[in-house]
């Protein structure tokens, strides 16, 4: 890493490895590439005739990525996100595996300019491509306080939604809510304190940055552009932080595995699955304990493999 930035640790790499079971010769995607650790690790199993394509949102994750692997022949770069991987043309010779590590990546954690974080006080921005779409604060601004309340239901599970959310209202008819560290203490007084050892602001924090950044229609476009993608046998590994992510992704496996879907008791059984286009590779695999002691970040990692069906 270059000098001043701050060490990251790839969250559960021997098991992502494991789960793309890379081959020397195959063509494998990274389409959140954060400061590279999956996707070096990656590279250092291929030989001269393999392939690896990286992706990220995030210009200072691309900034990076040129820096360390631009003089790499085997190492393709884009900006832009892991939902619109289908439309790259690298990708149309087919993948033999596709890794997706979602949600916040360290560096833009630690950086607390980016606005992420309650931790330290910044501006409230939350924008993974900070050149791209509306801030945390710009949303807070404009919308009602439904729409408010709605976003932190719905991506945070805040279950104090609708009193937080006419707390913002009302503060901002004084003054606009611009910074990390205004925001974390509104929410901490609407909420007061609930769960020992998590900020009270967690939840709230937690959905901005989801709502802002679109994550979850872009988890869901960014399955299917790995499903168009991947070749036959090829495989697709996702690593999730909250139960939102991994519901999508544990959901769409199973869709796409020919399994029924699930219905409430009393209601008519569902329409037969289509043709299973993929089909799980072993249960769900969390963190080891040795991994949750070096990198506490690990903790609420989940880990799904699938593998395309011919």
């Amino acid at each position: 890493m270059a000098g001043g930035e701050l060490r990251h640790i790839p969250v559960m790499l021997e098991e992502a490895l494991e789960g793309l079971a890379v081959r020397p010769d195959g063509r494998y995607l990274d389409g959140t590439f954060g400061r590279g650790g999956h996707a070096r690790a990656i590279l250092d199993r291929l030989g001269a005739h393999g392939r690896l394509l990286v992706m990220d949102r995030d210009p200072a994750a691309i900034a990076a990525a040129r820096r360390d692997f631009a003089g790499d022949a085997r190492v393709a770069i884009r900006h832009g996100s892991f939902a619109d991987m289908a439309a790259w043309e690298a990708t149309a010779e087919g993948l033999d595996g596709v890794l997706l590590d979602l949600g916040v990546s360290s560096p833009q954690l630690d950086e607390a300019a980016r606005g992420f974080s309650f931790m330290a006080d910044a501006p409230l921005d939350m924008r993974m491509d900070p050149g791209s779409g509306e801030s945390a604060a710009d949303f807070l601004a404009r919308a009602d306080e439904r729409a408010i309340a709605d976003v932190l239901w719905r991506y945070g599970e805040e279950r104090m939604s609708r009193r937080i959310a006419r707390a913002i209202v009302a503060q901002r008819a004084k003054a606009p809510i611009r910074r990390t560290g205004e925001l974390a203490d509104l929410v901490a007084r609407a909420v007061g304190r609930r769960e020992p050892g998590k900020h009270p602001a967690t939840r709230s924090f937690q959905a901005l940055r989801i709502h802002v950044n679109g994550e979850l229609d872009a988890l869901t476009e960014g399955l299917q552009a790995a499903l168009a993608r991947l070749k036959p046998g090829g495989r697709l590994v996702v690593i999730s932080f909250h139960s939102l992510e991994d519901r999508v992704v544990k959901q769409f496996i199973r869709a796409e595995s020919g399994m029924r879907a699930q219905t409430r008791r009393g209601l008519p059984p569902a329409a037969p699955a289509a043709a299973p286009r993929l089909r799980a590779v072993g249960k769900a695999r969390f963190p080891s304990a040795a991994e949750l002691a070096a990198n506490p970040r690990a903790r609420s990692a989940v880990l799904r493999v699938a593998e395309r069906s011919a």
